[in-house]
């Protein structure tokens, strides 16, 4: 399978596209995440009534479904066309490869992952890298390989 150029978007090097982003991140966050536990319900009860088919089996769902919903919900917004989740935006912010290609749901799950890794290992402090590197990128968009960078700069 090729790659053509065209298909690559390299995030900015203008510092302005990345101004503000660790702030709209975390506000993106939290918008997001009220999403997802809103979506959780209704996967929840489909989780039960398919629990009531298999006799008790799809009942073992439910300790995994919040990050079953999360990982669907980042994987097809994050992975998809606009490389953003409705959080972000609406907090103006998209994620962006840096080598150019665009993110896919794989890479947004990965992405995903390592966030929560990271942030059970480092709690908030887990922000506190996006204070003191190149363009407020954290622990998880340096390990695979992303930045936020404003939706109207990118």
């Amino acid at each position: 399978m090729s790659m053509h150029n065209e298909e690559l978007r390299l995030p900015s090097e203008d510092w302005r596209a990345y101004q503000g982003v660790l702030s709209r991140r975390i506000f993106a966050f939290i918008i997001d995440y009220l999403i997802v536990a809103l979506l959780w319900i209704p996967a929840a009860v489909v989780v039960f009534f398919l629990g009531i088919l298999t006799l008790g089996l799809g009942f073992l769902l439910y300790p995994v479904l919040f990050a079953l919903v999360a990982m669907l919900y980042f994987g097809l917004t994050v992975g998809g066309r606009e490389q953003a989740s409705p959080g972000m935006r609406i907090m103006g912010v998209a994620i962006a490869r840096t080598d150019g290609r665009p993110m896919d749901f794989l890479t947004a799950i990965v992405h995903l992952a390592i966030f929560w890794i990271a942030n059970a290992l480092l709690t908030p402090l887990i922000l506190l890298i996006g204070l003191f590197t190149d363009r407020g990128r954290l622990l998880h968009d340096l390990l695979i390989g992303t930045v936020a960078v404003r939706r109207d700069m990118y």
